[in-house]
């Protein structure tokens, strides 16, 4: 009897690793932003499988750098800030980018300049006739 409890921790400590592996740790994440479509964001598993997000550049009203208090520590990332469909001003959503990878701050500056001047472009192509 000892031997079927054994057994059974065993397969249940397997079955919590794979589903770990599978639904929760992020090998990978990657942003890919195209002017005149939107931004794309991949997350790939450890275990192969990758989840996809798009959101249409009509939607996006800018890309900050957010700051947060976690654990006694300043921790920055990566927002996407989604218009308001009924207050043009307005903020409708912040989606958070790199959520798993928390790079420094030093990255995600570089990041951050290159998608203001891609949505500087996609602004300026928009406004002109």
């Amino acid at each position: 009897q000892n031997s079927m409890i054994l057994s059974a921790a065993i397969f249940i400590t397997l079955l919590g690793l794979l589903g770990y592996l599978h639904f929760v740790k992020i090998d990978q994440e990657s942003l890919l932003i195209i002017d005149s479509l939107g931004i794309q964001m991949t997350s790939s598993y450890a275990s192969g499988k990758e989840s996809t997000t798009f959101i249409e550049m009509g939607k996006v009203k800018d890309i900050v750098i957010n700051e947060a208090i976690y654990m006694q520590k300043v921790i920055y990332y990566l927002c996407i800030l989604l218009k308001d469909p009924v207050e043009p001003h307005g903020i409708s959503q912040v989606v958070p980018v790199f959520q798993s990878a928390k790079p420094r701050l030093d990255c995600l500056i570089e990041v951050y300049r290159s998608c203001q001047e891609i949505l500087a472009h996609q602004k300026a192509t928009s406004a002109s006739p």
